[in-house]
């Protein structure tokens, strides 16, 4: 069993920059992947960033590319989604979510990913 707890959000003006954290709680393989979505009222959950555990793999949405950052310090159990650029258009609460394996090509997926934080609110100003 993960547990995942969220933070840093809050509110940032457009053009600012962000760094959330997931910590999580319980055992976490090496062959585990960290992801990011995020969802604004009315809409499908939206994929956000992704990594392995062990850092070989990464991977972006369209809306992320170029401007967010996916890391994590391993010894924290903690991945960081480092946001850059911010729009409008980022806001949403952003969750956090761990999958047992990689999909090649698949890790965009929701059902990919069996633990999932509470999310954390986001709010670009403009």
């Amino acid at each position: 069993q993960v547990q995942l707890a969220e933070s840093g959000g809050g509110l940032v003006q457009v053009g600012g920059s962000l760094r959330l954290s997931c910590t999580a709680s319980g055992s976490i393989s090496s062959d585990y992947v960290m992801g990011w979505f995020r969802q604004t009222p009315g809409k499908e959950r939206e994929f956000v960033a992704t990594t392995r555990w062990n850092g070989a793999s990464t991977n972006f949405g369209d809306s992320a590319k170029g401007r967010f950052t996916i890391s994590r310090d391993r010894a924290k159990k903690t991945v960081y989604l480092q946001m850059n650029t911010l729009t409008p258009d980022d806001t949403a609460v952003y969750y956090c979510a761990v999958g047992s394996r990689w999909v090649v090509g698949r890790m965009y997926l929701e059902r990919n990913y069996e633990y999932w934080g509470q999310g954390i609110q986001v709010t670009v100003a403009s």
